[in-house]
């Protein structure tokens, strides 16, 4: 689920799950475990990566849509693994072999430097269109990554974007030719790698203080608030309409 490899001071972490790494319960917590384990380990930088032409097709909805217990299950899953991955103290390096959308743009955005491989990746945060709101985490993420001036645009339109538009808003911050991808982000990663690990981490804590106190001060009341929303008939059966119109393409 998790591929795991370590270059010199670089540790490559590969999301393999399925044909489009749907984030689910179990993808979630193996992430967040491998980032742990990558935060703990000797390694001084990370790069998180997908296979073949995904890098993260946001959620499984239809494991989202069968029950209330596994919204419940999965919405504090996917909330572990965005915070341990946006407030990890080593840097990470995005290597976006291909699409990116909703949850997987979320992650995307969560890295702190993003690396898009050209070509026909698409981009975007689909989740108004899919009928589902925000996790507050989740939002502020793509809030504090992409241009301030395309952010709204981008929560209310749910569109995809390509990987030059996706540049040109924010949501990354370099393309490169798919053969270089893995190359590219190594060196991107060893460089970061390079900086003495106190610095980094310090540096880190503090560009991300504002949002962590932001958020520590309402995700509890708020993923509650989420779980109870994500249940609702309206969001499901919305849920369920998004899901047949897709598998009729």
């Amino acid at each position: 689920m998790i591929e795991v490899s370590d270059d010199g001071a670089v540790r490559t972490l590969r999301m393999a799950h399925g044909k489009a790494n749907a984030l689910d319960v179990e993808l979630c917590e193996a992430l967040t475990n491998a980032l742990r384990e990558a935060e703990a380990s000797s390694a001084r930088a990370i790069v998180l990566t997908g296979t073949g032409s995904i890098f993260g097709a946001g959620v499984d909805l239809v494991r989202l849509s069968s029950s209330r217990e596994y919204v419940a299950r999965f919405l504090p899953a996917l909330d572990e693994v965005l915070w341990t991955l946006y407030f990890a103290k080593k840097p990470v390096v995005a290597a976006a072999n291909g699409h990116a959308i909703a949850g997987g743009m979320v992650l995307l955005c969560a890295c702190d430097h993003r690396i898009l491989a050209r070509g026909k990746a698409q981009v975007g945060i689909a989740e108004l269109r899919v009928g589902v709101p925000f996790p507050i985490l989740a939002l502020e993420i793509v809030r504090r990554a992409v241009a301030p001036e395309r952010f709204q645009e981008a929560v209310y339109r749910a569109r995809n974007y390509s990987a030059d538009e996706a540049l040109a808003r924010g949501f990354v911050d370099e393309l490169c030719e798919p053969a270089e991808l893995a190359a590219r982000a190594k060196s991107v990663a060893d460089e970061l790698a390079a900086i003495p690990a106190r610095t980094f981490a310090l540096t880190k804590e503090r560009l991300r203080a504002p949002a962590r106190e932001f958020l520590e001060a309402r995700m509890r009341a708020s993923q509650a608030e989420t779980i109870a929303a994500w249940c609702e008939p309206e969001t499901l059966a919305a849920v369920r309409a998004f899901v047949e119109r897709t598998l009729k393409r």
